[in-house]
Parts: structure tokens; sequence; C-alpha cells
């Protein structure tokens, strides 16, 4: 049993390199194959068929993601007095970790598979469409709490405040990718940090009128 979990991750693995390199569609199942070692039948037993594959990585990346941003903003709530100090601590240190990659971040699955969206079936989909709502769902609850505690410089609409910072992450990404300039993702991050910063900061009421 463990020896075919240590397959199925090293497929994955293997296969998202690829995917994160050129899409699914032109990641084939033999350079997979190729790449795992294994054999096409060893390939089929782990996973029916691409759109299979497709599901698991989302799952995994779904999961690893969580834990990632768990310790990110755990480690900012240790450090932080208060939900705002928690996401400006927490937006730094993405930005670090960013920093840290000297080759750049490798991309991410679940936007590769939403630009590609035609290729799966709907199970896929609706993975693909539960991460990105997990990420609005979690950003949403840390700033409803910031709202709690501070008046907004504007009136902004929370689930789009939450979608933002995946849209700053992601966009930096492909911009990076497309630029061939890793800090690029880093950069956006810490102008997301400096967004929050001033949309909150003290001494206006709402819509920015000030007190």
């Amino acid at each position: 049993m463990a020896r075919g979990s240590e397959t199925r991750s090293k497929i994955m693995d293997v296969a998202q390199d690829a995917i994160l390199a050129k899409g699914f569609e032109a990641t084939s199942i033999e350079e997979i194959v190729a790449g795992s070692e294994i054999t096409r039948s060893g390939f089929f037993y782990h996973f029916p068929d691409k759109n299979a594959l497709a599901h698991a990585l989302i799952e995994r990346h779904i999961e690893v993601e969580n834990e990632l941003f768990d310790d990110l903003f755990g480690r900012a709530a240790e450090l932080g007095e208060g939900p705002l100090q928690t996401m400006l601590i927490g937006l730094k240190l993405m930005a670090e970790m960013l920093d840290d990659m000297p080759n750049g971040h490798p991309g991410c699955i679940v936007a590769t598979a939403a630009y590609q969206n035609r290729l799966f079936n709907r199970e896929v989909r609706e993975a693909n469409k539960r991460a990105v709502l997990g990420w609005r769902t979690r950003f949403r609850a840390m700033f409803e709490d910031i709202v709690a505690n501070h008046d907004m410089r504007d009136n902004v609409d929370l689930d789009q405040l939450a979608d933002m910072v995946s849209a700053v992450i992601e966009g930096g990404l492909t911009i990076s990718r497309a630029l061939d300039e890793p800090p690029i993702t880093a950069q956006q991050v810490r102008l997301m940090q400096s967004y929050v910063k001033l949309l909150f900061a003290p001494g206006f009421g709402p819509a920015g009128r000030q007190r």
C-alpha cells in the first residue's frame, strides 16, 4: 500500500511539473509514464484518465495551499496585534516566501486548469471552482474581522476584496512568467499589502469621509 502511494505521488509530481510548464493539453500520458518510470498500465491503475489526474492534482493543491495559508497567517497572528496587523504581516510573510524562490513560483495548478477548462469534465470544473471559492471564504472572513474593528476609507465589497488577494497572486505569477522576472509576484503582494493598509488607515470614516 505504501509503495502504491509513493508511485501515485511520483506520478502527480511529474505530471504537475510538466503541466505547469506547458499546460494540460500539451502534456501527454506517455511523457508522464516515462518520467515516472512506470508502465501505461501502472498509470491507469492510479488514474483512469487525465480528468482523474487533474482532479487529484487540484485536490492536492487545495490541501497544500490551505496548509500554507494556515502557517503564514498563523505566524502572523502570533506576531500581530489584532486582525489588521495579522493580515498585513501575513502578506509580508507571503512576499518574503516568494522572494526565497529565486527561479520564481512554479505556478498554480488551479489557474492552469481554468485556462483550459474545456478539457475537463464537470467534476474537475467543480473542484476548481471550490478551490477559488475556498480562498474567497478564507480571506473574506479575515477582512470581516478587520471591518469589525476598523473603518474603511472606501465602500469595498468584501467578496471582491477577498478575490483581490488571489487575483494579485495569480496575476503576479502570470506577468512574472511572461517577462521572466521572478520578483514581480512578491512585488505585487507588497502592493496589495500597501492597499490594505491605506484602505483601513485611521482617521477616516466610510467612503473616505474624514472625521
